[in-house]
Order: structure tokens, then sequence, then C-alpha cells
């Protein structure tokens, strides 16, 4: 589509679905593969599914420390009248009618037993057992397959592998996996206000790059951080085509209608712009695109609307690219210390601070939330504090106008996904 700049003030802005949706329907995953280690799969989206090669136990083994026996010989065993088997190492390797062989919790069941009489129901009187309790066939064994059957789909490709994934991949007998390669992300700061350090009256540290290549990394991709890109048009478009190579390219600052936000005409001359200006506060000056086959997105200057946009579209678009989807952001349950206001028809992003209900509190309502969500008294977008000074943010959907004081709300806790 074509940008004008002369729908100034954003008069018609995309909501945040729709304008995600946009952009990862302009995304495809890049299809670059490699395979490691399972000591470094931690983490990583996997590019092929994974079938059991082999069941796990790959024997039937005693699911309790007792007897192995026949199930049939200790029919009718009671207190009263128990069934006397004779005791044989399990070194033998069988057991026969009217036998028992000690047995420990994962042993392998020896050939011939069928069934396993726990240790508590059990004497032993000389080379005898005696047996309290008749047990049914299958009974306290662990089948083969138990855990894993040989054959069993464990993970799709796009999965995101975690540490108890890696345990399971290695004990089906697997040393390594097929994954995606991390997603490259060029991370351009812009704006000729910026400086590293020690700023004068009307300059300003650059953070923005800084913050978003460390959230690049924790979501799972590698971070370009670039250097400060000044406001011209001409040193802009080079440097978004310097990147093009990068499965993203996101900039910061540059992408609202003012006479230095120059970053949507420069998209749209190298590409297109596919939404400019979203239903959400705080950042709805934000400017999603694709440049060649590249998605750019180009994140507000301010920071708490820098980081909120981030989450909101880097981050899936991130993943898309790289073999998965983003997953949903974990949440905590809270009661509103006080009320959040908002507008209708645009979804906000109210910071709050978690803390826990007092004991009265839980007492009174055993089953409600055990935190209280308090928002943070400074909420403008440029207060970076009121976002990193806080604990997450309650979403306020578009059809709602705020949330009352005492409302129990689910906090959002951004800055632990991956």
């Amino acid at each position: 589509m074509s940008h004008d700049r002369r729908e100034a003030g954003f008069k018609r802005r995309t909501r945040v679905e729709e304008a995600r949706s946009t952009l990862l329907a302009a995304a495809e995953a890049h299809g670059r593969t490699e395979t490691v280690p399972l000591s470094a799969a931690d983490g990583r989206v996997l590019a092929e599914p994974i079938d059991a090669p082999v069941p796990v136990p790959g024997y039937d083994r005693a699911a309790m420390d007792g007897y192995a026996v026949r199930a049939a010989d200790t029919f009718g065993a009671s207190d009263r009248s128990p069934a006397v088997l004779r005791a044989v190492p399990l070194g033998d390797g069988s057991v026969g009618p009217d036998e028992a062989a000690r047995v420990h919790t994962g042993s392998a069941l020896p050939d011939g037993a069928d069934a396993v009489v726990t240790i508590e129901q059990v004497e032993t009187v000389g080379d005898d057992v005696e047996t309290f309790d008749a047990v049914a066939r299958g009974e306290n064994v662990g089948p083969v397959g138990e855990d894993v059957a040989e054959g069993q789909r464990l993970y799709d490709a796009g999965e995101t592998l975690r540490p108890s994934d890696l345990g399971l991949c290695r004990s089906v007998g697997l040393d390594a996996v097929t994954v995606y390669e991390p997603p490259t992300v060029a991370v351009i700061p812009t704006g000729e206000e910026l400086v590293e350090s020690d700023p004068d009256a009307g300059e300003v540290i650059e953070t923005n790059g800084l913050t978003v290549s460390r959230l690049v990394r924790r979501w799972g991709g590698e971070a370009r951080y670039r250097d400060v890109v000044t406001d011209d048009e001409t040193a802009l478009a080079a440097a978004i085509e310097a990147d093009l190579d990068a499965d993203v390219i996101v900039t910061t600052g540059g992408s609202s209608v003012g006479e230095r936000d120059l970053l949507p005409e420069v998209v749209d001359e190298l590409g297109s712009v596919l939404v400019h200006g979203v239903a959400l506060k705080p950042g709805h000056p934000v400017c999603l695109g694709r440049v060649d086959d590249t998605p750019v997105v180009s994140l507000p200057g301010y920071p708490v609307a820098c980081i909120v946009n981030a989450v909101q579209f880097l981050r899936p678009v991130q993943k898309r690219v790289g073999g998965t989807d983003a997953g949903p952001i974990p949440t905590t349950r809270a009661r509103l210390s006080r009320k959040i206001a908002s507008e209708p028809g645009t979804r906000t992003f109210a910071r709050v601070t978690l803390s826990r209900e007092s004991a009265s509190e839980d007492a009174a309502d055993p089953d409600g939330p055990t935190h209280v969500a308090t928002p943070t008294r400074a909420s403008g977008s440029g207060v970076l504090s009121s976002v990193a000074l806080a604990d997450g943010w309650v979403v306020v959907p578009e059809s709602q106008e705020g949330f009352d004081a005492d409302a129990v709300v689910d906090v959002e806790r951004w800055e632990v996904t991956e």
C-alpha cells in the first residue's frame, strides 16, 4: 500500500490483532536448519518431528520393591492362609512354578514372572517366601513401553524444546536433534538526539536498541545491534538495505508523523508499509512493513511504547520466521488496588507492581487471587521506570472502559517469557 503522511494524527488506527495478523502474513520461516547435540538444544525450535525409535522401558520392570512371582501361584493368598513360594536368586534369570525372586523398583522382571508382590506383603522363612496378598497378572509391573511406546510421536516440528524434553529425547536413545537456526534480527536505533553517554540538553541516552536487542536474544534470536542512525532519509535507507539479509529488521524511533519521523516513507519507498498506526496505548505510532522479503518493524521512540510494541509485534514475527509461533505470555491472577482507566476502542497496557495479599484477605477468600496489583503512578510512554520497575502489565481490551478497583485481573509477566 502507498503510505501517505497526510493521514496525520492517525485518524484510522488498526486493531492490534488485525495489525499482528497482517504482519505475520507477510513473514515466512527462514527454513535454515542445523543438527545440534541435546546439551545445546534447550530453547531451540525443532525443524523435524521426533518419533520414538524404541520403547521406554524396553523391558517389563518391577514397579515396586518386593518379589517377582507368577500371579497364578498367589491365588487365594491371605493373612490367614499365605501362599508359600520358594525363593530363587534373581540371577537365575527366570521364575518357575511356586517360585519368587527378590526385585527392586526398576528391576527387569525375570522370565516366567508376571506380577510383583510388594515387600510389605511377604515374610521370608528360611528359603521360603510367605505371600499374604493375591496379585493379579501385571500387578505392580511396568510393561514395555509404559513410558513411551515405540513409534510414538513425541514432538512436532515447530515445538520449542525444554530441559524435560531433552531428558525424554535421551531416554529413547537420541543424542542430537535437527533444529532451526536462530533467526537473525537487525536492531537499528534512530534519532539525531541519541547519544551513548553524558547527554547535553536536548540529547537522550540510547536505551531502546539495547533493550530490544536483549529481548531478541531472550526470544531465541541473534541480534545485530547497530550504531545509531541519524534522521536522514538517505542514511536510514542505507541502514535498512545493508541488513536485508537479516530475517527481521527492527528500528526504534522515527515512526510517527512528525517532521523527523522519516521511517514510514523510507520503508514505503524501499518496499511497502503494511500498517501505520495501531489502536493501542502506549505506542500507537508503530509502523509495520516489508522490504523485499524482510519484515520491518518500526517501533516508537518512547521507551515504554517501544517495549509494548516489541512484545506485541516483534516477538511474534521473530518466532514466525524462526519456525514456530509465539506462545501465551504467563500471567498472575491479582486484585486491583485502584481503578485503571482506558479509552474505549484502544487496547491499553497498564503497568502494575505485584504484592502478596494479606493473611486476613487470604483467609476471607481462600479461592481468590493471592496477589494485589497496584498501577504505577507514572504511566507516560516516555517514563521507562514505569515498565522497568513494574512486575507486568494489565491488558484492558478495546471493548472495555478500564477496570474498577478490586476487580480481579490477569497480570501479563511479559519479561519472564521466551
